[in-house]
């Protein structure tokens, strides 16, 4: 009898646990995801971890931004999002200056706002969700001068400068090269969040040859490391190196393949998994009003950056990340 009334009462005490759990959220919760280039796989990957933990929650979730390269249309996007008043909102910032208003508006009127991927560190977000983008500079440096006969060779950049995340990442790469003065870069050219300005550009790299001849393409965004692939793949060029960034499935494929040498991995799905958690956890604490700077007090209730993690993925690891990525789709 006292062992049916143990667990009568263990029943009993799980039940009235999963209630409250219950209780805690609202489906009048409303979270937003906030950026650019919507349509790449990074995104969307990001937006699957965001809505994953939305529906754990039972909470809405509401991915919004434009689909290319638009700082003003996310920008406007953002506004919007605040009008609504929702529970909280996880942006990647494309242009730290003219985002920092809204996002100081934001923690002002008491809409708590984390940034993912690209920081607005000078803004009253409340902390950081991302990639030590140093940290995947200095990782893609240590790759190219690895690779580079003797060290040494002509790189050129494709990037969009002024962008936080991607200014980072260039500064981690340049910080390696600054000890290998054998290793000079040509051209920082910004693609404007174009992908087709990158193959573009890499074919009029290819007729030069000698003293000229570009002997690496490192690429600081998703998009253009398949697009470098795709001219060297197109006119059989084996001789030269491509470092890119992310994986999504054409850049693991170039990989494979042997075209690309080797890509940056973030992990865009826990960014923004971990960030709907944090804005929840947030929401729920009872905090009505924020700081103007978290990261100056040292008794803050927040971080001031969660680090998700940087792997570099070549012909050796590979087949993990595509089994990962198939795993996914299941």
């Amino acid at each position: 009898m006292q062992t049916v009334r143990r667990a009568f009462l263990l029943s009993l005490a799980i039940a009235l646990l999963s209630l409250a759990g219950c209780q805690r959220h609202s489906t009048s919760e409303k979270y937003y995801l906030v950026s650019n280039n919507l349509k790449l796989a990074y995104w969307q990957t990001a937006a699957a971890g965001f809505n994953k933990a939305a529906a754990e929650y039972h909470v809405k979730a509401f991915v919004v931004g434009p689909d290319t390269y638009d700082p003003q249309a996310e920008l406007a996007d953002l506004q919007n999002a605040i009008a609504q008043k929702p529970a909280g909102i996880l942006i990647s910032v494309a242009d730290a200056a003219s985002f920092t208003p809204a996002i100081n508006s934001a923690i002002d009127a008491g809409i708590p706002i984390i940034t993912m991927d690209s920081d607005a560190p000078h803004s009253h977000r409340l902390f950081f969700i991302g990639t030590n983008n140093l940290e995947a500079g200095h990782l893609g440096g240590q790759r190219v001068m690895g690779r580079l006969p003797g060290g040494k060779g002509n790189v050129v950049f494709f990037t969009m400068p002024g962008q936080p995340n991607l200014d980072d990442r260039f500064k981690g790469y340049q910080d390696v090269f600054s000890d290998h003065p054998g290793i000079r870069t040509v051209e920082v050219v910004d693609i404007k969040g174009q992908p087709t300005a990158a193959f573009d550009k890499t074919q009029q790299y290819l007729t030069k040859t000698g003293v000229d001849k570009i002997d690496a393409f490192i690429c600081l965004e998703a998009s253009a490391g398949k697009e470098v692939g795709a001219v060297l793949r197109n006119h059989n060029v084996k001789d030269r190196l491509i470092v890119a960034m992310d994986v999504d499935p054409g850049t693991l494929s170039l990989i494979k393949n042997g075209v690309i040498n080797a890509t940056i991995a973030q992990k865009p799905y826990t960014m923004g998994y971990i960030g709907l958690r944090s804005l929840d956890e947030i929401f729920h604490s009872g905090l009505k009003s924020f700081s103007s700077d978290y990261s100056v007090d040292v008794f803050s209730p927040f971080p001031v950056f969660v680090d998700t993690g940087t792997a570099v993925v070549d012909n050796v690891n590979v087949d993990l990340y595509l089994d990962s990525a198939a795993q996914m789709k299941k």
